[in-house]
């Protein structure tokens, strides 16, 4: 077969010899005389072919097979091409060696080695990530559907299911050796996320996921070691989804419905122990089962029961399992089986039945239904050359094998091959075939294609350590093989295979010669432009891109025909493949061909993650119709607003860092364009203000985006003033001055943007509140009537630039305006003249206390006071208005004897009773205050003097350990401290606490310790007044909350040599 140029061919392609063509073979119940010949000469070649004392003769028959071979794979057309994983997968199998492996759906690869690690890799053997779950080798590894999930098991007794995207994983530690584990269909998308695993325990068990956990659910045990589990779903056939898992005890498949088990398939008679060839299990489709165990193949079809819901079927599974085929291999085991389709095979000949039906073909080949008493299908007899046609049997296919020849001592039953025998030791001592890939007819069982595998070190491996995984989904039929040191995918050839060779093998010029005399039929890869692009991807793969590139042009044309625009889109999803969209961007027609609006949205999200400056560039020059410009405005959003959230800024192409505000700009900026080339320009509006754009006026009279504007009224008018100020620093002295283009607009559109709204969003700047009153009032006076007096206020703080304070003092005198004599002669500073124009002209007291309060000047409160000593009025109106700024009793006392003030009574009792209020709430408070503080005090009274209760297993707060023992873990003392803040220690765990006196000293008898009950408390007291001041740091636990520790502490010299270090002074008892 094919392999990568230069290297060492990975397939020699031969014609099966007689004895291969008798790899399945018939049963000995079922063997007439002939298959016992058949037999007889294989077995006799077989041992010719493996003897070690081989004559010299049969070296060079070898030799002379191997030329042989070697020129028929020049000269025949193969039905399988091969080629090795490269990337990373050689250095990752450099210094640790494959041991399973999974594919998913997205053709991501997860391969599980010795050393406990997944690598995910795509299929160029690009490292993806890398994680190790298990600490010994794993055995089973598996995909979700959506290939973001992986499973493993491991015979370290973990099982470990993971999520590629997310930091959700599961685990569980079975205390035994794992074998496999399976998921349940649509695992990521269900909220069980169920999955079931076994191994040598012995014990089947489903995990899914609960309230409080994963919970298990036993399927099935006591069967011997489970040796592998697969589980299929039901969705298209509506039955639930099935399990199925071999054991000791053969096959069993379980409804997941109605959780139970549907049938049992028993393991082959005579089959060798599992633990050297372990079984396989492969779900076809969703009720077809392909089994093989050692040098037996097994075909089952589940079906649904006839009559499951009657009365009389009630205690039957609603499913039966019918055995289609048997097939038995001669002289080699499987490692691994896929279902292979192929074109539909010539019709085998059938012997013509008599109508009795007794022909043996059809009695042994339909299988049949599990009986009512039994769940084990009749099997059928294992066969070779002919089978039947069944009708409900699923579409015909191939069985692609990878098989292993092993020493013919261990093809024996497991109880025959308990004693050594000598072919095995000799087994031991000689090196291993390499593997073969098969394709075997499913009709006649003999072999279409048979390939030898040449793997990286194929003599040290047994059959269980090679392995092989279907890549699933629509397209290219792809397989993967693993060795131990290999990754090898399998592809199917095409018929017209010669111009393919030529192109492998990278002789351009004789591959496009050979195309060029071939007719082109329809839907033929095989043209000038396929050659092309062959070329192109060989340039790929020489990761020449630039000038693979620059290739584009010529190969894939110009026009408008679908071919050509299939042509450009199929190299640019090519190059994006491999993560080299950026080389073949500059090449990207936009008109003739018109691509799929999917590849330009492509080119757009690349940029979008990698090149900001030329997303903008790019949105500005391509035109809106060749993509789904709403689907981008989402995108950029997106990133827009995970930006504004503190998101990471990533690194641009070319290793570029832009700032976090750089970024958002050229996020707003492409957001702009693509609204306003979507026709949303009220969208866009919010980001032209934002970006400070100078046509955003332009941008609101051409689209009338009046309405839009209403509520962006400020930032619209301190935009405006921004580029008012830039146009003044560019203008030259005596130029025009610059007008207030946002103020004009909001002016000239008062019917769609009402006064009222403006003037509420300008409060917050009376500036810019100003300006556009004074501009209303040039427009129309009558438009600011009802703001006339928020108008006198504007032009009073903002216009003093524009009239003299002095002269505008004189018109109002002279008109005798005195409300504006007042506001005038505040603003020139004079507040006495016109505190006095208050109090003689206006005679509004209130006006008066206003304008006191608003200059907040004690002087002129004392003017105040000394003008109103004559006037009853203003003393009553003062008198009513008392509070921070006057006190009472100074207003009271400069009240003259003998002065009739109208209402001073009730001015007075009004005064009285505020204060009386205020002092019954300040004793109120001083009560509530006072009550508090009794009761907190009589609780921490009985807490102080309240007993404490321990339990035999109190443990001390510091070092962990019982606080009821006769020597701490802490050190020799056996006192312990009880201190008011209600933490219990060891006396050795306090700082000091070391150097403390002992209950058994002969001076605590001193002072009355342990004396009589009369003086238990006075000698208890005076060992506490005792042991007080050598405490250096009182608690121990609460002086490491208030110094911040948190857990960690040095509170004393002993403590460093504490027996546990892993427990610092001031650990509050919970595990770190």
């Amino acid at each position: 077969m094919t392999s990568p140029t230069g290297a060492e061919p990975l397939a020699e392609e031969r014609e099966p010899t007689e004895a291969e063509k008798g790899r399945f073979t018939d049963s000995p119940g079922g063997m007439d005389e002939h298959a016992d010949d058949i037999e007889d000469d294989d077995g006799n070649e077989e041992d010719g072919s493996r003897d070690d004392d081989g004559s010299e003769k049969d070296s060079e028959d070898g030799e002379s097979s191997d030329d042989s071979e070697s020129d028929d794979e020049e000269d025949d057309e193969p039905v399988l091409k091969y080629s090795r994983i490269e990337g990373s997968v050689p250095e990752i199998l450099k210094k640790d060696s494959a041991s399973a492996i999974a594919v998913s759906g997205n053709r991501l690869v997860a391969l599980g080695t010795h050393a406990g690690i997944v690598h995910v890799l795509d299929l160029t053997g690009k490292r993806l990530k890398s994680y190790k779950p298990h600490l010994a080798s794993i055995v089973d590894i598996e995909f979700d559907e959506t290939g973001d999930f992986i499973a493993t098991a491991s015979i370290d007794g973990q099982i470990y299911v993971r999520s590629l995207s997310t930091p959700e994983f599961y685990t569980s530690n079975l205390k035994r050796p794992m074998r496999t584990i399976a998921l349940e269909p649509s695992f990521a998308s269900r909220s069980t996320r169920a999955f079931v695993a076994g191994g040598l325990a012995g014990s089947l068990i489903m995990y899914d996921k609960g309230w409080l956990g994963h919970r298990e659910t036993v399927i099935a045990q006591g069967e011997g070691p489970i040796w592998q589990v697969r589980w299929v779903g039901g969705r298209t056939t509506g039955s639930g989804g099935f399990i199925a898992w071999a054991s000791d005890a053969g096959v069993k498949v379980w409804h997941v419905g109605t959780k139970a088990v549907v049938a049992i398939i028993d393991r082959p008679a005579g089959s060798p122990r599992s633990e050297l060839f372990k079984p396989t299990l492969m779900w076809q489709d969703e009720s077809t089962l392909l089994i093989a165990w050692a040098d037996y193949l097994t075909v089952a079809r589940l079906r649904a029961r006839a009559g499951a819901a009657t009365n009389g079927a009630a205690q039957m599974p609603p499913y039966t399992l019918e055995v289609t085929s048997v097939f038995q291999m001669d002289a080699c085991v499987v490692a691994g089986i896929v279902p292979h389709p192929l074109p539909p095979e010539p019709t085998a000949s059938f012997p013509e039945h008599e109508d009795d039906g007794k022909s043996s073909h059809s009695t042994h080949t339909n299988g049949t239904v599990a009986t009512q008493d039994s769940k084990r299908p009749v099997p059928p007899i294992p066969h070779r050359r002919h089978s039947v046609q069944i009708p409900s049997a699923p579409p015909l296919t191939t069985f692609l094998l990878l098989t292993y020849i092993p020493p013919p001592s261990l093809l024996t039953a497991a109880d025959e091959a308990e004693q050594p025998t000598d072919d095995s030791v000799s087994f031991k001592r000689r090196a291993a075939e390499p593997p073969e890939l098969r394709i075997v007819s499913r009709t006649t069982g003999e072999d279409i294609a048979n390939d030898v595998l040449r793997v990286r070190e194929y003599e040290k491996w047994g059959c269980n350590e090679y392995s092989m995984a279907l890549v699933p989904g629509e397209g290219d039929r792809l397989y993967v093989v693993m060795s131990p040191r290999d990754l090898i995918i399998v592809r199917k050839m095409d018929k017209r295979d010669r111009v393919r060779w030529l192109v492998e093998r990278g002789r351009w010029e004789e591959a496009l010669k050979e195309v060029e005399d071939l007719e082109p039929e329809e839907g033929d890869d095989l043209t000038v432009e396929a050659i092309g692009q062959k070329y192109l991807n060989h340039l790929l793969d020489e990761e020449a891109y630039d000038k693979a590139a620059a290739l584009l042009p010529k190969v894939c044309g110009r026009g408008k025909t679908k071919a050509v625009a299939q042509r450009w889109e199929e190299q640019l999803w090519a190059f994006a493949g491999r993560g080299q969209l950026q080389a073949v961007i500059p090449y990207v027609p936009t008109d003739a061909p018109r691509l799929d609006h999917v590849v330009y949205e492509m080119v757009l999200g690349h940029f979008l993650g990698r090149d900001l400056g030329m997303l903008l560039q790019t949105v500005k020059s391509w035109p809106r119709e060749i993509y789904d410009v709403a689907a981008v405005i989402v995108a950029v959003k997106a990133k827009l607003e995970k930006l504004e959230k503190g998101g990471k800024v990533e690194k641009q192409e070319g290793g570029n860092v832009l700032s976090r505000q750089e970024e958002v700009v050229l996020l707003m900026e492409c957001l702009s364009e693509l609204y306003t080339a979507n026709r949303q320009p009220g969208k866009a509006l919010p980001y032209y203000l934002r970006l400070r754009k100078p046509n955003v006026f332009e941008l609101i009279r051409d689209n009338n985006l009046f309405t839009d504007v209403q509520d962006q009224v400020l930032l619209l008018v301190e935009f405006d003033h921004e580029l008012m100020e830039r146009r003044k620093k560019e203008q030259k002295e005596g130029s025009k001055q610059v007008s207030s283009e946002a103020i004009k607009l909001l002016v000239d559109n008062i019917h769609s943007i009402p006064i009222n709204r403006v003037v509420q969003q300008l409060q917050k700047r009376p500036d810019y509140l100003f300006l556009y009153l004074d501009a209303l009032v040039e427009k129309d006076p009558h438009l600011v009537s009802e703001f006339a007096d928020l108008q006198v206020k504007m032009y009073a703080e903002f216009a003093t630039n524009y009239y003299n304070l002095e002269q505008a003092f004189q018109v109002c005198k002279e008109r005798d305006l005195v409300p504006e004599m007042v506001f005038l002669l505040g603003r020139m500073g004079n507040n006495k003249a016109a505190l006095t124009l208050i109090i003689e002209r206006l005679g509004d007291v209130h006006r008066a206390i206003e304008f006191a309060k608003s200059q907040n000047d004690d002087d002129l409160w004392e003017d105040l006071l000394r003008y109103s000593e004559t006037r009853p009025a203003f003393i009553r109106g003062l008198l009513e208005n008392v509070g921070v700024e006057i006190s009472p009793v100074r207003l009271i006392r400069r009240i003259r004897n003998g002065l009739e003030i109208p209402g001073l009574k009730d001015a007075l009792v009004k005064i009285l009773l505020d204060f009386q209020l205020q002092i019954e709430l300040l004793e109120g408070c001083k009560n509530v205050l006072e009550g508090d503080c009794v009761q907190l005090v009589e609780g921490l009274g009985r807490r102080q003097s309240g007993g404490f209760w321990l339990s035999a297993t109190s443990k001390c707060p510091v070092c962990s350990e019982p606080l009821h023992q006769q020597t701490s873990a802490c050190g020799a003392s056996s006192l312990t401290l009880l201190f008011l803040c209600r933490h219990v220690v060891h006396a050795s765990c306090a700082s000091g606490g070391n150097h403390l006196p002992l209950p058994t000293d002969p001076m605590m008898r001193g002072i009355g310790y342990g004396a009589e009950p009369g003086r238990k408390i006075s000698s208890t007291i005076a060992f506490e007044s005792m042991i007080r001041p050598r405490l250096r740091q009182g608690c121990p636990v609460c002086h490491a909350k208030d110094a911040n520790v948190a857990g960690a502490g040095d509170y004393s010299a002993e403590q460093a040599t504490s027996p546990h270090p892993s427990r610092p002074v001031g650990f509050l008892g919970r595990a770190r």
